[in-house]
Order: structure tokens, then C-alpha cells, then sequence
């Protein structure tokens, strides 16, 4: 067996040999290695049996079926089995000998289970998107039997609804519910597999302009809705923090809100998208908000209305931001754009990015409060400082700014200064 640091492009110059194999380990995924024989390129783990201790050699999937970096994804999975004291290859069999239901809801129970809600912070969009556009149309079919042509006519159905980002999400679903079910034998190989994106999206846009902020301020925190969701919403508009960051902050991560100089929000990395811990200082504006929150003995700074040792639902914002378009009539300015294009709560994060550029916040500061992982091999590797101190001018300027439009006096260009 020779070993190499395999690339794609290397893979796809492989010929096939005119007689016997040839197996090549890739170095960057210890026990991954690829066969090469006269009829296939096939991806095989090889292990060390933690109960007998013999060396095993289990079959994976063909290439190009299961790419590159699929492969080291599904060989990082089976070395944490080994090392948790599992055979893969009898969990495979167990599995497929207990596998009583082969319908596509019974494997999709499966995908969210076992895959979705232990590893994605997403679980509940998945579980969402399969129940309201999957599942209605396949629960009960044999899900070995969905073919390619299943999946296109499913896609082009929400296509033509008007609906491409959504028609996208679901198709990346399906390949990941296929996946699972191909790493779980239950499937020989996934029909979602190299299906190009069929819908077009547009890039959005939507930013709130003056008129529509003093509306949004001085109705979203009314009946008929819940000035709880409403809140979350101005804090969104506040701090540019995404609606499922928000919607889960514990009372743990409410640090120094006795004090306005370092009073902030502290998401631990299980719960930001980019995998670090994420520092949010509190505006004297959104520190009143999160105050306001706090006065109560609930968990969670914005609880669920069934139950308030659990956290809000994000999905509820953007419900509260849907039914607020229909809550008020034309009586007030900014609320005939608003009901034409109603803007959803990743659009208050995009007008805060919008509205700190135009005061003049550096990019490196906008994208520190954003969030947004850097790119570059100095910041992602060397350059671990994290602009706490940018980050609180930068909030506490566009409060101030935030505060003028409300009060009807435009956005005020408040000069930045440094923190004592």
C-alpha cells in the first residue's frame, strides 16, 4: 500500500488497472485508503477490531459516489467508533438486521436522531423542512426506491411556488439524509449525489430605511404580539446578532449587566456558527432590553410562551416579523414599504451591517460584530485579537444613531473615540 496526501485532482488522474489493485492510504485521514482495481475506484477504512483486535477492512462507497472530502468526514466518524469501543462493520450489519421499516419517514426519525439533532445547530430547520415539504409527499414510500427524478420533481415543485432558496435547503437535505443513509447501509448510494443547485437565488437586499425603523420600534414590542419576541427583535436590530443566537441566551451568558462599561453578551462556542466564543457588548440601549428581560425568574432571557424553562423557538421571530406586517394598518409612515416587501429578521441584521458602514465603522469592526470567520491565513492563525474595545464603540455609536432616527431626527454621524 503506497500513501499520499490525496487530492481530488490526483483521484480523478487515477487510471484503472489492467490487472489486480493497487490500494493508496490517504495521510490526512488515518485508516482512509482508496482501492483501484480494473472495474472501480472504491474508498475502504481499515481498523483495528477493539473487542478481538484483528485488522478489518470495511467498504465505504465508490468515487465519485462519495467525494473526497466526504470520505474523511465519514472516516473521522468511524475512528471515533472504534475508539468509543465499536466495531463499525457489525453496527452496520446490527443496523440493516434491525432496520424493520424501510419507509422514508422511518429513515428520516433515523437522520434526526442520529445525526441532525447531535450534531447540527440546525436540527430544527432540518425537522421543520422535512415535516412541511418532504414527508407529505414521501413518508410512506420505500426510501431505497427514491430516484434522481423523485428528487428533481420535488425541487422544481417548490421552484415553480416561487420559492428557489427554499427549493436549494431542501435538496441539500435530501443529500445529507442520503448520506447518512448510505454510511448506514441502508441505501448503496445517494441519488441526491453531484445534483446541481436547481434554484437561482437572488442576492438579498432588503435594508429597513428611516420611516420603517420608527415603526418597527414602536409597534414589534405591542399587541398582538408578545413584547418578549418583540424585544428579541429590537435587540436583533440593536446588535446584529442572528435570530437562533439569539433566541437561546441563557441568563448564564449575561455578563456584567450591573455595569455599562463592560456589561455584554458571551455565546459559547456551541452556540455561534463560526465555533468561538462570541463577545457582544451591550449598548446602553440594549443593556436596558436585556435588563428588562432579566427582571424575571425565567432561564433563558427570552423564554418560550409554553414554557418558560425552555427558549424561544427562532422560528418565532420570524413568525412575529410576518404577522407584524399584518397588525397595523396604513396609517403610519413606512408602513405601505413595509407591508409591499415585509422584511424578515435576517434583514434587522442586514440593515445593522448597512447602517454601521454608513456611519463609518471600519470593515474589520463590522465583520468582528457580524461575526463572520476571516479568511485569510494571518487572521485565521496569528491574529487571535478579538476588537473587543471597536466592537463597544461601534455599538454604543449606532445606538446613538438608532436613538435619533427613533426620536424623528435622522441618523446622527456620532464621531468614534476611544474607550478610557
Amino acid at each position: 500500500m503506497t500513501a499520499k496526501p490525496l487530492t481530488d485532482t490526483q483521484i480523478r488522474a487515477l487510471k484503472p488497472r489492467e490487472h489486480g489493485q493497487v490500494d493508496i492510504a490517504d495521510v490526512r485521514s488515518a485508516g482512509l485508503f482508496l482501492r483501484v482495481t480494473s472495474a472501480a475506484k472504491t474508498w475502504c477504512f481499515r481498523f483495528t477490531d477493539p473487542n478481538s483486535g484483528k485488522r478489518l477492512r470495511m467498504t465505504l462507497a465508490k468515487y465519485p459516489d462519495l467525494g473526497l472530502s466526504e470520505a474523511r468526514e465519514r472516516a473521522d466518524g468511524l475512528r471515533r467508533l472504534v475508539a468509543n469501543g465499536t466495531n463499525p462493520i457489525e453496527q452496520r450489519q446490527q443496523q440493516r438486521a434491525e432496520a424493520s421499516s424501510r419507509t422514508f419517514e422511518a429513515l428520516a426519525r433515523r437522520y434526526l436522531t442520529e445525526h441532525a439533532n447531535r450534531f447540527k445547530r440546525t436540527a430544527d430547520a432540518d425537522d421543520r423542512n422535512l415535516r412541511l415539504h418532504i414527508l407529505p409527499r414521501w413518508g410512506k414510500r420505500n426510501f431505497a426506491g427514491i430516484r434522481r427524478a423523485d428528487i428533481i420533481e420535488l425541487i422544481e415543485g417548490l421552484i415553480s411556488d416561487g420559492k428557489p432558496a427554499l427549493a436549494n435547503r431542501v435538496q441539500a437535505l435530501i443529500s445529507k439524509l442520503f448520506s447518512f443513509a448510505v454510511d448506514a447501509d441502508l441505501v448503496e448510494a445517494n441519488p441526491a449525489v453531484r445534483l446541481r443547485k436547481r434554484g437561482k437565488e437572488e442576492p438579498l437586499t432588503r435594508v429597513l430605511d428611516d420611516d420603517e425603523i420608527r415603526l418597527f420600534w414602536s409597534k414589534i414590542a405591542a399587541s398582538p404580539l408578545l413584547p418578549s419576541t418583540g424585544i428579541a427583535l429590537k435587540l436583533a436590530l440593536l446588535t446584529g446578532l442572528r435570530a437562533g443566537e439569539l433566541a437561546g441566551i441563557h441568563r448564564t451568558e449575561i455578563i456584567n449587566i450591573h455595569d455599562p462599561d463592560v456589561a455584554a453578551i458571551l455565546l459559547p462556542e456551541a452556540r455561534v456558527k463560526n465555533k468561538r466564543d462570541f463577545l457582544v457588548p451591550l449598548s446602553p440601549m440594549a443593556r436596558e432590553l436585556v435588563a428588562q428581560q432579566l427582571a424575571g425568574d425565567a432561564a433563558y432571557l427570552f423564554p418560550s410562551r409554553h414554557d418558560k424553562d425552555t427558549a424561544l423557538d427562532p422560528h418565532a421571530m420570524a413568525k412575529a416579523m410576518a404577522r407584524f406586517a399584518r397588525s397595523f394598518e396604513n396609517e403610519q409612515a413606512g408602513s405601505d414599504t413595509w407591508q409591499a416587501n415585509p422584511p424578515t429578521p435576517h434583514d434587522l441584521r442586514r440593515t445593522f451591517a448597512t447602517r454601521l458602514s454608513a456611519l463609518g465603522v471600519p470593515k474589520e469592526d463590522r465583520d468582528a460584530l457580524l461575526n463572520h470567520a476571516r479568511g485569510d491565513v494571518g487572521s485565521r492563525h496569528y491574529d487571535q485579537y478579538e476588537r473587543q474595545r471597536e466592537k463597544r464603540i461601534a455599538l454604543n455609536r449606532w445606538a446613538v444613531a438608532l436613538a435619533a432616527i427613533i426620536d424623528g431626527r435622522g441618523a446622527a454621524i456620532v464621531p468614534l473615540r476611544r474607550l478610557p
